[in-house]
């Protein structure tokens, strides 16, 4: 069976740190760009890291670049997503992303919230 689980997210204090992980199974991982997305409330969901599948690659949206980095084991087929310095304006929940010719698939998402 296919899965993207994600866990790490909660509750932070602005200036925080929080890291994100995704473990997937049922397909390979290797083979597969990965990426975070994220959907704060009553917003549209906004894209906000990806990797390349060997994990040479990393790609940031300008609103969390320099703050947030991703990075993948393909040995342990995880992908994770360290966020330092967070803002109230990084509340969302944020999905795990697996994306390449042959399927696109989506975790069920963790909920970060920053607030003091």
């Amino acid at each position: 069976e296919l899965q993207l689980v994600e866990s790490g997210g909660g509750l932070v204090q602005p200036g925080g740190s929080l890291r994100l992980s995704c473990a997937a199974s049922g397909f390979t991982f290797g083979s597969y760009d990965m990426s975070w997305v994220r959907q704060a409330p009553g917003k549209g969901p906004e894209w906000v890291s990806a990797i390349n599948s060997g994990g040479s690659s990393t790609y940031y949206a300008d609103s969390v670049k320099g703050r947030f980095t991703i990075s993948r084991d393909n040995t342990r087929n995880t992908v994770s997503l360290q966020m330092n310095t967070l803002k109230p304006d990084d509340t969302a929940v944020y999905y795990c992303n697996a994306r390449n010719w042959a399927g696109n698939y989506w975790g069920q998402g963790t909920q970060v919230t920053v607030s003091s």
